[in-house]
């Protein structure tokens, strides 16, 4: 697992400091007026094909292994190669957008749900049981209640992840934290392989934020969010049902920050009549930089808005924790976790209007 990690952030970091060094210039082709964008310069947004190739590299590195002895005990077969083939749609569409800008999320969504249906289609997963009654008692009978509510969160986490991906460190650090959660859980019910991914997929992770944080000069773009979600998401449901011991509300709880994120921001824009597809700067993390996130002073305007943007995701990651450290401390308590669940969704919307209202405490301010 050690050698998988290695090489996994080793060719991130390399791809991504070559993308650094010889690909800045397409940078200059993206649009200004974006409201979601937070810099100031060209930098660019194809962290994810450094992410791909490291945690490629590495999952390649683990089937080889296995083949010839299988030295870590990660019975690594073919189901990697399926693996990675149902990750290639969505990546593919989401570095098609950094790299054009014109692709649309209408096109951008059908490539995420091809990819869950190819989770399904080719690794056969499902969600064998959701810990609600009514809804257990329901799939026996409709079991492709299963099924599509695989290839909902294969398809929706990635444009989760790439809703909350707004600030140097941000989505990348949130990765990290929920991939080695996962991963922790996975070696307490002795699931090497699930373990494996989860930790390559940081380790390269931490290979792309070598450039994204604080420097600021690679951004992940909507391919590196991309390739966080379908990853995670795909993780998140094996690790379930492979699992009896594990309940499906544990990966709910990690991931219940993007998630929520998403659907609030649904249910914001539908109120104001505005398609949730149209991007704004009204999400938590955009709210935070504007209105608790100062005392910022610099002469150069890019240094000054580096050092408010490297400011803002540490509000996010200690945000990130306080639903990742109960989930980790009762992953197979499923009454727990649901209240947990809860307790951030009201925590969130009073936390998100009292910014909205200037109802902050001074301690928070910066």
């Amino acid at each position: 697992m050690i050698s998988l990690s290695l090489l996994g952030f080793v060719v991130a970091t390399l791809v991504a400091g070559f993308i650094v060094q010889w690909v800045r210039g397409h940078a200059s082709r993206y649009g200004d007026g974006m409201p979601q964008r937070f810099h100031v310069g060209d930098v660019p947004r194809l962290g994810g094909v450094a992410l791909l190739l490291g945690i490629v590299t590495s999952w390649a590195l683990g089937w080889i292994q296995s083949i010839f002895g299988d030295p870590g005990s990660l019975r690594f077969g073919s189901w990697v190669g399926c693996w990675m083939l149902t990750l290639i749609p969505a990546a593919i569409g989401g570095i098609a957008e950094d790299m054009t800008q014109r692709l649309t999320v209408r096109y951008r969504l059908g490539l995420t749900a091809i990819s869950g249906g190819l989770a399904v289609w080719l690794l056969g997963l499902t969600v064998p049981r959701f810990d609600i009654p009514w809804l257990d008692m329901l799939l026996p009978i409709a079991p492709w209640l299963g099924l599509c509510f695989v290839v909902l969160a294969v398809a929706g986490l990635p444009h989760a992840f790439n809703i909350i991906d707004g600030y140097n460190g941000l989505a990348g650090m949130v990765a990290v934290i929920v991939c080695l959660a996962l991963a922790h859980v996975a070696l307490q019910v002795g699931d090497r392989a699930i373990a494996a991914i989860l930790v390559s997929t940081a380790a390269a992770t931490g290979g792309f934020l070598v450039w994204n944080y604080p420097r600021g000069m690679l951004f992940a773009g909507d391919g590196g969010a991309y390739v966080w979600g379908v990853v995670i998401a795909m993780a998140s449901i094996s690790l379930v049902q492979r699992n009896a011991d594990v309940s499906p509300w544990f990966p709910m709880l990690l991931l219940i920050y993007p998630v929520w994120e998403t659907v609030f921001s649904i249910y914001r824009k539908a109120v104001r009549g505005v398609s949730p597809g149209v991007a704004d700067a009204l999400h938590f993390h955009q709210l935070i930089y504007r209105r608790i996130v100062r005392g910022v002073f610099h002469d150069d305007e890019s240094r000054r808005v580096l050092m408010r943007n490297n400011r803002t995701s540490p509000y996010l990651w200690g945000f990130t924790l306080l639903t990742v450290v109960p989930a980790v401390l009762f992953w197979n308590n499923t009454p727990l976790l649901m209240a947990f669940c809860g307790l951030f969704v009201v925590s969130y919307v009073m936390a998100y209007l009292a910014i909205v209202r200037f109802k902050v405490p001074n301690w928070l301010r910066h």
